[in-house]
Parts: C-alpha cells; structure tokens; sequence
C-alpha cells in the first residue's frame, strides 16, 4: 500500500471569511477561531489582509504572536507598501508566511489593474523577490487565474517561482471553471512550467455556482496538495471552498485519491458552530456535513434502513465530526412504524402486533396535522394506546 500523500489544509476564515457581506469579526474573535483552527489541524491561517488598515494589521499581529504551532499568513498585493506591513504584522509569528497576488486575467488587467502583461510579470517578479527576502515562505497567487490566457499564466508562474515563490495558488475567483476545464487547466501549467512541479500547487474556489467542493477535488487529482477553504463556506458573494466539506470529502475518498489531511475532523462541528456565532451567518439546515439535517432521517424508508445499519443511509459516522446528538430519527408524516416503534421503545413503550397498529394509526393522524411529532406525542400516545387496551 502506497503512503498517502498530504494536502495541506489553508484556511483563510478569518481573512476572505471575513469579506462575507455583514461580517466583521473583533479582534477576540479571530483570536478565538484561529486558536480553534490550530488545535484542529489545519497547516496555514490566513490571518487577515494587513495594509488594509492599522486594526487590521493589529489584528494580523495578534493572532501571529498567539497562535504558534501553525504557519500564519498575511496577504499582500504586489506592491512594495503592502509586503512591508505584512511582513510588520507577522514579524511575532513562528511560522510567518505572506501571500502575494496580482491580477492575472485579461478583464482584470484591462478594467481593473489597467496595465499590460509585461508591467504584471515585472510586479510579480518584484513582489515576490521582495516578499522572499523578509520571510521564508512566500504564496502567490494569480487572481482570476481560471479566466486567464493559459500561456500568460504561465508566464506569471514562472516569473513567479523564478523570484522565490515556493507555493502557486490558482484562484477561480468568480467560481466560473468547471471542474473537467480546471484539470486540463493544471495539466496544462504543469507542461508549460515545468518547474511548478518542485512547488506547492494550490486551489482556491469561489462557490458562485455551487463547483467549489468539486474543483478542490479535482485539483487534488490534478497535483494540487494545498487548498484554501473557510470554515462553513463563508466568503465573498456565494461563498468560499468549504473547510468541511473538503476535508471530510477527502477522508471518504482518501484511499481512492491516495492523501490525506492532518485536521482531526472530530474538531469540525464546534469549529463550525463557532464561527456560525461569531460570524452571523446561520448555517442552512440541509447543509453537508455541519447543517441541522444533515444526520436527521424523516422518511420511514430510511428511518428503516438506519435503525438496521446506520450506513445503509449515512456515508458519514457523525461521530467523526464531534456531532454531539448523532443519527436522529425525526418523525413526522414520512415515517413508518420501525422509526415510531423505536422512538416508543427508547421511551420504554415495547410495541407490537395489534398494540402497535393502534399506536401508529394515531401517529399518522397526528403526524398528519404537526411537521414533527415530538417525544411527549409519543408517550401520549402510547399511554392512551395503553389504557384502552386496560
């Protein structure tokens, strides 16, 4: 059996989390989820965009001179002003990282940046030099790299790891690839640069049309051994790759894609009921891995299959996650005698034959008029059940 190969896990919650429309995250707060993402596994914290304010360098700061056991990251554009007060803002840091970024694709060069291809590389170049020179590992990342020519790509890579870069993130930053085009598109990088194969590739998705999870994968397939993800997806518009989603996604299929993660997914559940706190941002019911739904089984067909073995319905054991209740059988007009019957027997009512026929056309009655028939429903019922059969 071949030794699994390790993606590293690059969160950045606290920095593109952070761009979610109405979110705005205190200084305790970063403190407190980048301590969690630390105990948790993750490899690299993206702690903030330092030179977007003095708080938030403060805040970069912090989180650099309190969290040690992981490399901390700060974000740069290629200009000189932001490398330094990165560089300032992880200067506590144990394991200090900057992450630098230029715009890589033609739109974003002809109507935002409004410079040529030869001004970018020579940005790049220069950026990352500079970058490499303060600390020892340096990130760039091609913005909009999905939506960019694929031999100025290139050409921005290599311009990039020629001037120090160890790790070469592709950002899909408005969630456009599909994810057969982003393999051939790393396929394709690979070729033209031959040196990224001695580097670090990297993912970073976007979720605008709801690809993100996939396109990590498939960059995983593809070479990439990063991918940068946010705790419950939070992020600009759509959202960012989802921390739980990826790394649970890679824990099933772990041996079928040969890798694996460091994060103890034990830790995933109250690391996402944290940040659903923090942030604001409610966490949908029937989201994957972390929503109220996602171990909670209403028809009677599943209801059946779970009660004889939880995997015919789960692919996930919620205890791999740290889910505090687990499988939950909710009953409601859906359900079917097995999930009646073992909620009555969980109750201490021992229902069978023509008892339990009465007990469950009572059930259905009131399943009919409630969404979910609850605890006390049942023991009503099966104590009125009980006396009439006195």
């Amino acid at each position: 059996m071949r030794e699994r190969e390790r993606v590293a896990i690059f969160d950045t919650t606290l920095r593109d989390g952070e761009q979610s429309a109405g979110v705005s995250f205190t200084l305790r707060d970063k403190l407190d989820i980048a301590s969690r993402l630390a105990a948790a596994g993750v490899d690299v914290i993206e702690a903030g965009f330092p030179s977007a304010s003095p708080a938030e360098l403060a805040s970069v700061r912090a989180v650099a001179e309190s969290v040690r056991s992981v490399s901390i990251c700060g974000l740069a554009r290629a200009v000189p002003g932001d490398i330094e007060a990165a560089v300032e803002a992880l200067h506590g840091a144990a394991h200090p990282r900057v992450h630098v970024f230029v715009n890589a694709s033609d739109m974003h060069l002809a109507h935002q940046l409004r410079k040529s291809r030869e001004q970018v590389i020579e940005m790049a170049r220069i950026a990352v030099r500079q970058a490499r020179s303060r600390v020892a590992e340096v990130e760039f990342s091609p913005m909009d790299a999905t939506r960019s020519d694929p031999e100025f790509l290139a050409e921005l890579v290599q311009a990039a790891l020629e001037a120090g870069a160890l790790t070469v993130n592709l950002p899909d930053t408005v969630g456009f690839i599909l994810p057969d085009a982003l393999g051939d598109l790393i396929e394709n990088l690979y070729t033209r640069v031959p040196a990224l194969r001695d580097a670090v590739l990297s993912f970073h998705g976007q979720d605008d049309l709801g690809l993100a999870t996939a396109n990590a994968l498939t960059a995983v397939r593809a070479g990439a051994r990063q991918l940068e993800v946010t705790v419950n997806g939070i992020g600009e518009r759509a959202g960012n790759t989802c921390f739980e989603e990826v790394v649970m996604a890679l824990r099933v299929h772990g041996a079928a894609l040969n890798v694996e993660t460091g994060v103890d997914t034990r830790a995933i559940w109250e690391l996402s009921k944290l940040v659903e706190e923090r942030s604001g941002l409610p966490i949908a019911s029937n989201k994957a891995i972390v929503g109220k739904n996602a171990f909670r089984h209403a028809s009677g067909v599943h209801q059946d299959g779970v009660l004889k073995q939880r995997e015919t319905y789960e692919v996930i054991d919620p205890a791999e996650i740290g889910h505090p209740v687990g499988t939950e059988i909710v009953l409601g007009k859906l359900s079917g005698r097995a999930g009646f019957a073992a909620r009555a027997r969980s109750l201490g009512f021992v229902l069978s034959g023509v008892v339990l026929e009465r007990a469950f056309v009572r059930f259905q009655e009131l399943a009919d008029r409630k969404r979910e028939v609850a605890d006390d429903d049942v023991q009503q019922i099966c104590d009125a059940v009980a006396a009439d059969a006195a």
